[in-house]
């Protein structure tokens, strides 16, 4: 039998990930080689500080990164480092000598991933990138393959753990978020400097990468509408309790559809109430779950560990062997596909639901005034619930569906009502009304 060469891979990066990358490389070796006709190998692995990794043979660590990828004994980069820079100029050389990437950077893929596409289709290398959302869960090939044949609507999902368990603790405990953050800290579920996750700024690139998929329409992390949960008190998880809601952040990805017809994108990350019987509403603790509607397919709802190094680097290793199989086979992946190129929508114009909660002033007239100015906006209310009497009555309202930007200045101008104390909380709301 004629001896088949084996796939060499460069590993950029060797912390919780590619620790993981590593040990199922040697572990699943021998099976690995029969699913994909071929050996695969570590050509090395480029880390920072080769002190600190003793678990890995130290003849295969470098520190010389750009030197590790363009070495001709390498077929695929393999790169979970995360960051912009250098990482960015790593993967474009690799691209550029024909090597298949394999990626867990969702910051650099919101940022730069036509740059990427472009170095790769030139060259006719792979890029391949499931790791880079919801980490264990197959979401991101289903929407660039199984479902290339559909028209997807939306797709509106959790895909930050840390946030996912803050919310989900304080709906339990009905603590703080402060004191809840603190907790997941202490557990390990945020890190020192949770910036990047309560707001929303990791949840906002994994939406761009999500759109760009399911819309065939470069989105970037810069057209994404972004807030985090740093504003999510225990009152507003009461109250979305009292409604027969939960809160979640939500990232959503819409095809939106004018009156004329004129189609556009709609991409946006915020917490939202969402009701109990949702399927996202059950998903809790560190979890991810994303759920896609299409026209064909109907509903579909994934679920699974989003984050974590065994569960990332499975999914890296799923891409890692259909990169080597193409290799082995001399084929190619799927390309980008950017054909649509829709408009995206600003948040002003995007179609929102608002919960607002009023400290007023217990008088007469108070609901009147606050109802006017609404109708003075063309909002239209779904619900209104008064509590309270004197120093503590207060005003609940949810609202039907209308323009982001008309609910906020509804909002803005409630707040200079003089029977007005001040507005307490604003929060969206997603699903049936």
């Amino acid at each position: 039998m004629k001896a088949v060469k084996p796939i060499r891979v460069a590993l950029l990066g060797c912390g919780t990930v590619g620790t993981e990358v590593v040990r199922l490389l040697t572990d699943q070796a021998e099976d690995l080689t029969q699913r994909i006709g071929a050996p695969v190998e570590l050509a090395g692995i480029a880390v920072r500080r080769p002190n600190k990794h003793r678990e890995v043979p130290e003849h295969l660590l470098t520190t010389d990164a750009a030197g590790l990828v363009s070495s001709d004994d390498v077929d695929v980069v393999v790169e979970v480092i995360g960051g912009i820079d250098p990482t960015r100029g790593l993967l474009l050389d690799a691209l550029k000598a024909g090597k298949s990437v394999v990626t867990a950077n969702k910051a650099l893929l919101a940022e730069h991933g036509s740059d990427l596409f472009e170095a790769a289709d030139a060259s006719g290398a792979d890029l391949y990138f499931e790791a880079a959302v919801a980490g264990a869960i197959p979401l991101l090939r289903p929407l660039r393959e199984s479902l290339a044949g559909d028209r997807i609507t939306r797709v509106m999902g959790i895909v930050n753990g840390t946030t996912n368990f803050i919310l989900s603790a304080m709906d339990a405990t009905g603590a703080g978020y402060a004191e809840t953050l603190e907790e997941a800290s202490r557990l390990g579920y945020a890190e020192a400097d949770p910036t990047a996750d309560v707001d929303g700024f990791d949840a906002a690139s994994k939406a761009a990468i999500l759109a760009s998929l399911a819309f065939h329409t470069r989105v970037t992390a810069a057209d994404v509408y972004r807030e985090g949960i740093r504003s999510v008190s225990a009152a507003d998880i009461a109250a979305a309790k009292g409604l027969g809601r939960t809160v979640k952040l939500l990232a959503i990805c819409e095809r939106v559809v004018s009156p004329s017809g004129q189609e556009s994108v709609a991409v946006r990350v915020h917490p939202a109430m969402i009701p109990r019987t949702h399927p996202l509403a059950s998903v809790n603790g560190a979890f991810n779950a994303v759920f896609v509607e299409a026209d064909a397919a109907g509903e579909m709802m994934f679920y699974g560990q989003g984050a974590g190094g065994a569960p990332t680097a499975s999914a890296v290793l799923g891409d890692l062997v259909a990169v080597a199989r193409n290799k082995v086979a001399s084929g190619r992946g799927p390309r980008e596909s950017a054909y649509a190129a829709l408009p995206v929508q600003p948040m002003g114009n995007t179609p929102t639901r608002y919960h607002i909660s009023l400290d007023v002033a217990d008088k007469p007239g108070v609901l009147s005034q606050v109802a006017a100015v609404f109708a003075e906006h063309d909002v239209s209310i779904a619900a209104v619930r008064q509590e309270g009497r004197v120093e503590d009555a207060s005003l609940v309202i949810v609202t039907h569906a209308a323009t982001d930007a008309a609910l906020r200045s509804t909002v803005d101008k409630i707040g200079g009502l003089p029977v007005v104390r001040e507005v307490v909380s604003v929060m969206r709301v997603e699903g049936e009304e």
